[in-house]
């Protein structure tokens, strides 16, 4: 059994080699481009590289757009504004968080201290009851 794998490997290992033979190309008398494993009698010829090339490197930016290419002023103003669009975006994600999070004591804790003036003082349940509506109305608006 090994010496069946040990065939096989090396009968695979030295058929890749065999499969890369040279190719020759050249131009006929009428003009028409050939492509042969053997070079013709009495014509030039010449050899093509069959090996794959090299993958390219990925860029590390993508390229530009063709808008880019024709307006940069454009592509300016545009790139501010998807910056502005995604510092709002964060912006609204906070919100919504310190909302939740705002809600969720308001509704787990009757006993609500809030800081008024320098001092704690404590709300009264309508208070109470008005502000988790007020947070719920926000939250329903302003977060997705």
């Amino acid at each position: 059994m090994r010496h069946m794998i040990l065939t096989g490997t090396l009968m695979l290992a030295l058929s890749t080699s065999a499969m890369a033979s040279q190719v020759y190309k050249w131009v006929d008398d009428k003009g028409v481009t050939h492509f042969g494993a053997q070079p013709p009698q009495g014509q030039e010829s010449t050899t093509i590289n069959t090996a794959a090339p090299p993958p390219r490197p990925a860029p590390s930016e993508p390229a530009p757009s063709i808008e880019e290419q024709l307006d940069p002023e454009q592509a300016a103003i545009d790139k501010k504004v998807k910056e502005d669009v995604a510092k709002q975006e964060a912006e609204r994600k906070q919100y919504c968080e310190t909302a939740r999070t705002n809600l969720a004591q308001l509704e787990n804790n009757p006993r609500v201290r809030i800081e008024d003036g320098g001092e704690l003082r404590r709300i009264g349940e309508d208070e109470r009851q008005e502000r988790i509506a007020e947070l719920k109305k926000s939250i329903t608006e302003s977060c997705k």
